[in-house]
């Protein structure tokens, strides 16, 4: 008789526990199906700038201007370089500026029209393409600053002349997978200092 009853005991122990477990999966699966999930928005890497400051910059060619003091002067890369090309770059950052140089002869609008086309062959990935004119006359500084929104591999593109003798082109490029969420920081960062230039540029 005593093993009798202390088997039922167990079997009740046994239903007892699995009732427990039944309950507790219920509660679970009625809490989750209560709360919609909400997505989190998609976070990035929070991009330590430096303190803004600049350098005047001085050669043989025919410009000065003001580059940023945590930026690299170098030489121009790319192909068929020509004399007085050159590249600012931020290797922390991935980012460089490219400058141009040419020396005009009655063909402004050839040379302009260049780089505007340009900039303009971003327009298949760009958002938008705005076109921001500069005129500075106490230093015969004139030109157009083009800002490429959207994921382009460039950002801004700019050409800035007297209109008879000089003319320096600039591209703002960013060695890294474009996206206009992530890189807007630096971007913006990164404009201030080609407009510091353009602002600061000097014909000799």
């Amino acid at each position: 008789m005593m093993s009798m009853r202390q088997n039922r005991t167990t079997d009740r122990i046994n239903f007892m526990y699995v009732d427990a477990c039944l309950l507790l999966a219920v509660m679970v699966i009625a809490i989750s199906c209560s709360n919609n999930p909400v997505p989190k928005p998609r976070g990035y890497f929070r991009i330590d700038f430096p303190v803004k400051s600049y350098l005047p910059y001085v050669s043989d060619c025919n410009y000065r201007f003001e580059y940023p003091a945590y930026g690299i002067i170098a030489p121009y890369t790319g192909s068929n370089p020509e004399p007085c090309w050159l590249n600012i770059e931020f290797p922390r950052y991935k980012g460089t500026i490219y400058l141009t140089y040419k020396e005009l002869n009655h063909d402004l609008g050839t040379y302009a029209e260049d780089i505007r086309s340009l900039a303009y062959k971003h327009i298949v990935k760009a958002d938008d393409i705005l076109e921001k004119p500069f005129f500075y006359p106490d230093r015969k500084v004139y030109g157009i600053i083009y800002d490429i929104q959207g994921n382009t591999a460039s950002s801004l593109n700019f050409f800035a002349t007297d209109s008879v003798r000089h003319c320096l082109s600039g591209s703002l490029y960013f060695n890294v997978q474009p996206n206009k969420d992530s890189l807007a920081p630096a971007i913006d960062f990164f404009g201030e200092d080609v407009e510091h230039l353009i602002h600061t540029l000097t014909w000799d």
